[in-house]
């Protein structure tokens, strides 16, 4: 068998090599631009510069992300009639129909979210005159009365509690209408008005005791309407919403508070006990506390109604039940 020249090889080297296309050579700054295209359309300019007076909002603006989502949209339609008219882009035009669509869709959410809650007729006075000088906004404030709490109604001589009988752990209650007398053993103690709480006292006094009965009897003077949440459910309510706890803490104190002073002071009139507005404090409640549940406990109960009904201070009348309740 014969055997390849070497230098067959050789000769066809050249051919193969000539054989072999030129890669073109790159040119340096081949991506910049040779030419600038001419200046786009105002809508163009239009568009962002709606764009960018939406992203110079101020935060602290109160209608800030109603007034960002309309510049956005207002943006996104004018990029969407310069892309259709002038340019005649189609991906242009598309990403901006999604952006347009995601913005009226949020703006729809935040018009949705500012509309205005409806107060039931009954609780506009309460919300008025308790939640709305302490920031409560509606939407919570109809929550809160929304959803475990009911409105209901006591005619002329019936009781709300009786002493030793009626439990303190149901409910609490605020008097919409109509007013109400406590007592005990037969011995008025003070009256309960419109836009306050009827059980604030023993709401306090016992919530880390519970299964107490009331202390006091509270009958209806007139035909009265009252607002009653559940207790165990309202506690729970307010422990997953630390604002409105602090709320209802400060409306009972003042409420506490409130019921001491004509507690102390039997002779003020009605007019006046509505239009008192002080600030509750802790020796107030205690104080107040204290006077209900000392007189079922002390021996000398009569002298201790007396002491009070005279009007003394509370710092007097605490005294004296102390000093009863003594060996």
């Amino acid at each position: 068998m014969s055997t390849p020249d070497p230098t067959s090889f050789l000769t066809m080297l050249p051919t193969l090599t000539s054989s072999t296309p030129e890669v073109p050579a790159v040119e340096v700054n081949a991506t910049s631009c040779q030419q600038w295209e001419q200046v786009h359309h105002m809508l163009f300019h239009l568009g962002n510069l709606s764009l960018l007076l939406g992203l110079l909002i101020p935060t602290t603006l109160g209608l800030h992300m109603i007034l960002l989502r309309l510049l956005l949209m207002t943006g996104c339609s004018l990029f969407i009639a310069w892309a259709t008219l002038y340019r005649c882009n189609l991906d242009v035009m598309v990403w901006n129909v999604v952006f347009l669509v995601v913005n009226f869709m949020h703006l729809f959410f935040l018009l949705y979210k500012r509309r205005p809650i409806k107060i039931d007729r009954e609780l506009r006075a309460v919300y008025k005159r308790m939640f709305e000088p302490l920031h409560v906004q509606e939407a919570l404030f109809q929550r809160l009365t929304g959803q475990f709490c009911t409105i209901q109604t006591l005619k002329k001589g019936q009781a709300y509690a009786a002493e030793d009988k009626t439990s303190v752990d149901e409910r609490l209650s605020i008097l919409l209408k109509g007013k109400m007398k406590v007592s005990y053993r037969g011995h008025f103690l003070h009256n309960i008005y419109t836009n306050s709480f009827i059980d604030s006292p023993e709401f306090r006094s016992t919530e880390m005791h519970r299964g107490e009965k009331f202390q006091v009897t509270i009958v209806a003077e007139e035909n009265c309407k009252f607002l009653c949440w559940s207790r165990e459910r309202l506690t729970y309510f307010l422990e997953s919403d630390t604002f409105l706890n602090e709320v209802f803490k400060y409306l009972i104190g003042k409420d506490i508070t409130n019921k001491l002073y004509t507690l102390n002071d039997p002779t003020l009139s009605d007019k006046a006990v509505k239009k008192m507005d002080r600030q509750p404090s802790l020796c107030s409640q205690l104080s107040m506390m204290q006077m209900r549940n000392s007189m079922a406990s002390t021996s000398d109960t009569d002298d201790v109604l007396n002491q009070i009904l005279r009007g003394g201070s509370a710092g007097s009348s605490l005294h004296y039940i102390n000093r009863t309740r003594q060996p």
